[in-house]
């Protein structure tokens, strides 16, 4: 393409490679795009594609065309040999010289492929340089301002396609891998409702005959210390398999129209002379327009005790928990938020809270939150935790306000 191309050949050019890296969802496919259509613009001899790679921070062959082998079995290059002046971000460099440029890392080798010049085209966004076009020609010319004009027009085009087949890819990613944690979880929970019921039986049968045992010997001793021992890591084995089961069945919610402070107050009940033992002050704040709303009460009553428990175990003597619970009639949705000033969470076990046999403390399960996590999405709701490490954390239940009406819509 010479200096005096038509517009009109420009805009048929532009029009086939957009077309062409527009219809393709593969990467690949708009890489290859690119250096082809690069090349043909300009009646080179081939053209190089260099993406970013974050996790190296360097500049990878993605694609090319046009050249040998021997070129393209070089590696990755720097930031400094791809840009070496931020100014040059959004602007065409020519290399005439390629025997003296900083930027041409094997002068040798592109001589030898009959390379005798060089343009550079940044595949950039705003601030951000997410790759390379070079192109390489087989003899020194000279290029007018509406070409390198079109070069930077497309490559701005063809940067923008790139950013948006990533993203797909990135999201095809995160699906397939939750997808494939998700079939795992569901193995898991099959395997664990297994080995639970098999079980549970010889434990019924080993604390019964430690538990008869316990009370015909002398209550002291060594023998009476060993049945102690046996008595209470059995009632350990089975909190932790009714836990396996609990969280193995995942129970329909059997909703009924419930006050959601009632709720709290009877989970409040249940821990609060634990909560008097250790000194924990507990504060209750309780919205005065809560509304009835279709609600498995034993359910939703699980999963405020087994935060308020937590929040027990994480301050120390004489800490403080709020219970709070809040209307939202604009979000259509109530909320029960669980504040503790203890320990806190760091950023790192945030992330694993709610995964089944992740736990924090030496004698945890790790199957409260996880059965708790999914007992609120049961509801169609949602539980939120916001923690800052040596302050205190907040969970905090949101769940939908459903009526009889609304059930009967389906929206249940």
């Amino acid at each position: 393409m010479t200096a005096s191309t038509p517009y009109e050949s420009y805009f048929h050019v532009f029009r086939d490679i957009i077309r062409s890296m527009h219809s393709s969802n593969n990467l690949q496919e708009v890489l290859d795009v690119a250096v082809t259509k690069s090349a043909a613009v300009l009646d080179a001899k081939g053209a190089l594609l260099r993406i970013f790679n974050e996790e190296t921070e360097r500049f990878d062959v993605r694609a090319a065309c046009g050249l040998g082998e021997n070129y393209l079995s070089k590696g990755p290059v720097s930031t400094e040999k791809v840009l070496s002046d931020p100014s040059e971000l959004h602007r065409v460099k020519i290399i005439s010289d390629i025997w003296h440029a900083p930027r041409v890392e094997y002068p040798q080798e592109a001589w030898d492929e009959g390379i005798r010049m060089m343009v550079d085209v940044p595949l950039a966004i705003k601030d951000q340089m997410l790759g390379l076009i070079r192109i390489y020609l087989g003899q020194r010319r000279s290029f007018s301002g509406h070409e390198l004009d079109f070069m930077l027009t497309l490559a701005e085009q063809c940067a923008c396609v790139i950013e948006r087949v990533q993203l797909m890819e990135n999201q095809k990613e995160n699906f397939n891998y939750l997808a494939t944690r998700m079939d795992k979880m569901s193995s898991l929970g099959r395997m664990a409702a297994g080995i639970a019921h098999e079980i549970n039986n010889p434990l019924a049968g080993i604390l019964l005959y430690s538990s008869n045992m316990r009370k015909k010997v002398p209550s002291e001793g060594r023998l009476a210390e060993g049945l102690d021992i046996i008595i209470k890591e059995t009632q350990r084995c089975k909190v932790i398999i009714q836990g396996l089961l609990d969280f193995s069945r995942d129970t329909e919610p059997k909703r009924v129209p419930a006050n959601l402070n009632h709720i709290v107050e009877s989970a409040l009940g249940i821990v609060e002379n634990e909560y008097h033992l250790q000194h924990v002050d507990i504060g209750l704040r309780l919205a005065k327009d809560m509304v009835n709303t279709l609600l498995d009460g034993n359910q939703i009553e699980q999963v405020v005790l087994n935060l308020l428990l937590n929040a027990l175990h994480a301050v120390a003597e004489y800490g403080k928990v709020t219970v709070t619970t809040i209307v939202d009639h604009d979000a259509g949705a109530i909320r029960v938020e669980v504040v503790d000033n203890g320990c806190g969470i760091s950023q790192e076990h945030q992330k694993r809270i709610f995964e089944p046999f992740f736990s924090t403390r030496p004698n945890g399960t790790g199957l409260g939150l996880a059965i708790s996590y999914g007992i609120v999405q049961n509801h169609q709701g949602d539980i939120r935790v916001s923690s800052d490490p040596g302050k205190g954390t907040r969970f905090v239940i949101v769940l939908p306000i459903r009526t009889d009406a609304a059930a009967g819509k389906g929206l249940l």
